[in-house]
């Protein structure tokens, strides 16, 4: 019996890289914040809201954290850390999720400003997720005053091409 409990021991309480609790933070981080991001979806009654965000951000801070895990397992010279193909396979990832919620509906491109936040979602978990919190939260302050006091300085001087009221994109 005492096999058991060291062989799931080993297997489901082992966490490379930055610990249990720092993981947990991470990941409830990104949900949050991308939450904040989604919320102005919703509220706005946009696709690609609460839960849209926060999945996104959750999984982009997933990604990081394996990355991270898989390096901190790894000694020596026996892997070579490349940075730059996380970012890209969740940015390739996102673009295929944000490039479905554009539409081309009555000859009005749709969708775009909803597509946007999902991709800033994105990069607001991975940067939660590889411990860049000042710049998630700076990212996440940046994105939801663009998609809420912009976009409410946009219909008052006449720019947005539809208003929040007829649901468009603006």
């Amino acid at each position: 019996m005492d096999w058991l409990v060291d062989t799931l021991s080993a297997e489901f309480g082992h966490m490379p890289g930055p610990g249990t609790l720092v993981v947990i933070l991470r990941i409830a981080g990104a949900a949050f914040l991308c939450g904040i991001i989604g919320l102005e979806r919703e509220i706005t009654d946009h696709s690609a809201g609460l839960r849209t965000n926060m999945l996104v951000g959750i999984a982009s801070a997933t990604f990081a954290v394996i990355a991270m895990g898989l390096i901190a397992e790894v000694h020596g010279d026996e892997v070579r850390i490349d940075p730059l193909r996380l970012i890209e396979a969740v940015t390739s990832g996102v673009a295929f999720l944000a490039a479905g919620l554009i539409v081309l509906a009555r000859g009005q491109v749709r969708g775009l400003t909803t597509g946007a936040s999902v991709w800033l979602s994105a990069a607001v978990g991975l940067a939660v997720g590889v411990g860049q919190w000042i710049l998630a939260l700076l990212a996440a302050a940046a994105g939801v005053l663009v998609l809420s006091a912009v976009a409410k300085f946009e219909c008052r001087l006449g720019l947005a091409k539809k208003s929040h009221d007829n649901k468009g994109d603006a």
